[in-house]
C-alpha cells in the first residue's frame, strides 16, 4: 500500500506542478514491466518495444490529469499501453505480427539481442509459443502470468468481461501447454 500511496503522491506532484522529477520516478518505477508487456506483445522486437514503452509514458505524462486513482497507476498505466499496442497494430505501418516469417527470421538470427546464455533457446521457444496465440490470448497471458494480474485486474486493463478474460486465459494456457509438451518441456 505504500508504493500505491506514493504513486499518488508524485501523480499528484506532476499533474499539479508539472514536476518533471516525480514523473521520472514514475518512468524508473514501471519502465520494465510495460517493456515486457511489449515484448511479449512483439514476440521479442525489442527496438518496436522500446518505441511503444515510450508513446506510453508520453500519452502518461500528457493525461496524467485524468487519472482519478479508480485503479492503481501501474493499471492505468498498462490501460495506456494496452491502447498504444493496439493502436499500433490497427495502424497501416504495423506488420502482421505474429507472423511466421517474422518468427523463423527473429529465430535463425544466431545472436538475437540481449538472449545470451542458456536462456537463449527458451526465450525463443517462448516467443514462438506466444506467436501461436490470437492478441486477445497473448494480452491475458502476458498480463496474467508475466505481471501477475489477476482477472479482475486484466478486465480493467482490456476493458473485456471477466468471463471474456477466463476464457482467453483457458484457451491459451492449453495452446502454450501444448506447444511446449510438443517442444520438450514436458514435466515428467
Amino acid at each position: 500500500m505504500a508504493l500505491l500511496n506514493s504513486d499518488i503522491v508524485l501523480v499528484t506532484q506532476v499533474a499539479v506542478s508539472g514536476n518533471r522529477r516525480a514523473f521520472d520516478e514514475l518512468v524508473r518505477r514501471y519502465q520494465s514491466p510495460v517493456r515486457r508487456f511489449f515484448l511479449s506483445q512483439t514476440m521479442g522486437n525489442e527496438q518496436l518495444s522500446d518505441d511503444l514503452a515510450q508513446d506510453t509514458f508520453i500519452k502518461a505524462y500528457t493525461s496524467i490529469t485524468s487519472f482519478r486513482g479508480l485503479a492503481s497507476f501501474k493499471t492505468w498505466l498498462m490501460r495506456i499501453a494496452y491502447n498504444v499496442f493496439y493502436d499500433y497494430v490497427r495502424s497501416d505501418k504495423s506488420p502482421k505480427l505474429g507472423d511466421d516469417r517474422d518468427l523463423n527470421k527473429a529465430s535463425s538470427d544466431p545472436h538475437p539481442p540481449n538472449l545470451g546464455g542458456s536462456n537463449s533457446d527458451l526465450r525463443l521457444d517462448l516467443y514462438a509459443a506466444l506467436a501461436l496465440l490470437k492478441p486477445d490470448e497473448r494480452t491475458c497471458i502476458t498480463l496474467q502470468l508475466i505481471e501477475g494480474y489477476d482477472i479482475a485486474g486484466i478486465a480493467k486493463i482490456t476493458q473485456m468481461k471477466e468471463g471474456t478474460v477466463k476464457s482467453h486465459l483457458s484457451r491459451g494456457k492449453e495452446k502454450l501447454a501444448n506447444y511446449l509438451r510438443q517442444n520438450g518441456y514436458d514435466r515428467r
